[in-house]
């Protein structure tokens, strides 16, 4: 077995780690406050400080011109990306929450970037197969429901231009994801790494930043 390389993340580890990224902006750090202040109890489905950082640095790493977001929740990481997009950029944020999202248009309009973003409330798979069936996409976050994360790559990858990006959050599912009885969410996530390791479409690698990214790169 091999011998894991990183370094227990303690807490203070993780603030020297968050001292050492860029920092959240006003906006943003507002909205995670709020966000954690109004919705306790779903507010771990918040994407991580270091993954904002991180999904803007792709954004502008890659030129991304077209993302989507598969799961916006209180629109963090969407504004992270949106914020990063050049200018007539477009991102396409898919939830099913009028209420969570409200809260994310209220910060978009604040930071400036509102005309950038697109939100459509509506199932995710009704939303991608509206789509147009060609290569468009340029990078994608998917972040929703475990059980639809096959659903969502196989609408999403044929859409993906030659070289585009898809990032896939909680690959590691609080690393349940190896329990052989992994039931639910785990067992969703379990049979998604395998489906994304299988696909020759694809090449990806699965890092252990927060809870677990996929960065998968199209051929």
């Amino acid at each position: 077995m091999a011998e894991p390389k990183s370094a227990p993340i303690t807490p203070e580890l993780y603030d020297y780690v968050l001292a050492h990224n860029p920092p959240l902006d006003p906006v943003l750090q507002d909205l995670a406050d709020l966000t954690r202040e109004r919705f306790p109890e779903a507010a771990g489905m918040l994407s991580a400080p270091e993954q904002a950082s991180l999904l803007a640095f792709l954004v502008r790493l890659t030129g991304a011109r077209h993302v989507v977001e598969v799961g916006t929740f209180t629109g963090f990481a969407t504004l992270a990306m949106a914020r990063a997009l050049p200018e007539g950029g477009t991102l396409t944020a898919c939830d099913v929450s009028e209420e969570w999202t409200a809260h994310g248009r209220d910060a978009w309009a604040k930071a400036g970037v509102a005309d950038r973003i697109r939100l459509r409330i509506a199932p995710a798979l009704e939303t991608l197969r509206a789509m147009p069936a060609e290569p468009h996409i340029d990078l994608v976050y998917l972040d929703a429901d475990k059980s639809g994360y096959i659903a969502y790559w196989e609408e999403l990858v044929p859409r993906l231009r030659p070289g585009g990006l898809l990032v896939a959050d909680n690959v590691l599912f609080h690393g349940a994801v190896v329990d052989p009885a992994a039931t639910g969410s785990a067992l969703a996530i379990r049979e998604f790494n395998d489906h994304v390791l299988a696909d020759t479409r694809m090449e990806a690698v699965l890092l252990t930043v927060a809870d677990g990214v996929t960065l998968a790169r199209r051929r």
